[in-house]
């Protein structure tokens, strides 16, 4: 069976058609542009977000010729806005998921923070769907429905209201145990849970969509980090993967049981099939290919193909700490308002020192993400796959696996997010019974092994967290 996955992402929508091995058969890339706003804004044409999906869609479909039967669709997940159910006109911009405009909504809920978490479980923050639905309610309008993106794009392609489990459990409005939406939830961000769309699983059939040429049908959903972690086949627990994308993303199988992280991290559902249900523990470094992009906006690189060349040009930082906070930090401090800060530039620094400082700083909260999910998961990781057009550069991975003071599996696909959800497309179209049966597990591409002992990891990891500290007083993170 081949299946059309979309990848509707923040930097580009991606189409890859899978063959009935898992091949890649074509893959095509839309791009689409996030825009700043002041305020802490990060907004997103919704209208360009569909055609993305649609000319994406529509050219890989005529790359690869007949045989497609099934779509799945992998989406942002916290992206949120206003429409219209009646004729599906978006009636606000896509609110990004890096928005922190509704830093102050978390700030005035403050005493609902524990509640939230025990039920929804993730922390009360901005990053999540809520809070920004909440301030786009207060500050843009009350006509129509607020959702995720991927309800009003589904909507668009099949007539059908609904969201998936994944997403769901990233809003902070979902149930964790019961896996629908709560009404108490729903009420504290003053939001009514009768206008949310259905909760659907993963391999739910939707519907048919013939916004790619052919009628098809659409059975796979899944929000992307998710769908990277099936597609990077961790499928058992304790089982990780890292997304270096706009920003970087560790999750980690958590099994089947739902609970509340004791480090700080949030917990979300991972896939759910049929009435069998899987959780994650999961991390955010909201700024990753973002970083890199301030690195070129202020003349430290000429081009991002430029990192490892500038990256290795010198031995190690020079005594300069980045702490790559443009978004603010998320797990395990869970500061919307930290700014990034560049510590230890002195008459010797080179340009050079702060593009490895900065990549050095990315790889120390994606170990610091790591060490946290080892406390809820009780055992540090073995092992961490990862995927994602940063994971290129050479520099960084070494880097990350020295940190991490064990192997890092680079991906052989390009295309975790879309392998994933092609995936569940596959199992919801009937051919499979289980994940094992279409995922495959390939051999990574490259495998970085540690170079330095343990004693100079936490050495640079302490350097970090005092950097961190002395923005906004936040403790150290805790060691398994």
């Amino acid at each position: 069976m081949r299946v059309l996955a979309i990848d509707q992402g923040t930097s580009a929508t991606k189409a890859v058609v899978f063959g009935h091995d898992g091949e890649i058969l074509t893959s095509v890339e839309a791009a689409v542009t996030p825009q700043a706003v002041s305020g802490g804004g990060v907004e997103q044409d919704p209208e360009q977000l569909w055609d993305s999906v649609c000319a994406a869609g529509r050219q890989a479909m005529a790359r690869a010729g007949a045989g497609v039967t099934a779509v799945g669709f992998a989406n942002q997940g916290e992206t949120v806005l206003a429409w219209d159910r009646s004729t599906g006109r978006p009636l606000s911009t896509a609110v990004s998921w890096q928005d922190r405009r509704a830093a102050t909504i978390c700030a005035d809920m403050a005493q609902e923070a524990e509640y939230l978490t025990r039920t929804t479980g993730l922390p009360l923050d901005p990053y999540f769907a809520a809070p920004k639905m909440s301030w786009l309610r207060r500050n843009v309008t009350s006509e129509g429905v607020v959702t995720t993106s991927d309800a009003w794009l589904l909507h668009r392609l099949t007539g059908a209201f609904v969201t998936d489990v994944t997403t769901a459990s990233r809003t902070l409005l979902l149930d964790l145990g019961t896996r629908r939406w709560s009404e108490e939830a729903c009420a504290a961000f003053g939001l009514d849970a009768r206008d949310l769309p259905d909760v659907v699983g993963c391999t739910q059939d939707i519907g048919r969509t013939d916004a790619f040429g052919p009628s098809l049908q659409l059975c796979g959903l899944s929000v992307d980090q998710q769908a990277a972690l099936v597609g990077e086949h961790c499928l058992e627990p304790g089982e990780s993967k890292c997304t270096y994308g706009t920003g970087a993303f560790l999750l980690a199988n958590a099994g089947p049981r739902p609970f509340v992280s004791s480090s700080g991290l949030a917990v979300s559902v991972a896939w759910q099939l049929g009435e069998a249900v899987v959780y994650c523990i999961d991390g955010q470094v909201y700024a990753a290919g973002a970083a890199v992009g301030w690195l070129q906006r202020w003349g430290f690189l000429r081009r991002a193909e430029d990192l490892d060349t500038v990256a290795s040009s010198v031995a190690d930082n020079g005594g300069v700490t980045v702490v790559p906070a443009l978004s603010g930090l998320g797990a395990p401090w869970w500061q919307p308002d930290a700014l990034a800060s560049i510590e230890g530039i002195g008459p010797a620094t080179e340009p050079a020192h702060v593009v490895r400082a900065t990549i050095e700083g990315l790889a120390v909260q994606v170990t610091l993400l790591a060490r946290a999910a080892a406390v809820d998961l009780g055992r540090p990781l073995a092992s961490l796959r990862v995927d994602g057009g940063l994971t290129r550069a050479r520099v960084l991975m070494q880097l990350q696996a020295d940190l991490l003071q064990i192997p890092v599996e680079v991906a052989s696909s390009p295309h975790a997010t879309a392998a994933g959800v092609g995936a569940l497309a596959r199992l919801g179209a009937g051919d499979g019974r289980t994940l094992d049966d279409v995922i495959r597990r390939d051999d990574p591409r490259i495998r970085y092994e540690p170079t330095i002992g343990a004693a100079e990891a936490d050495e640079r990891l302490a350097r970090f967290e005092s950097a961190v500290a002395r923005l906004d007083g936040t403790p150290r993170v805790p060691s398994p």
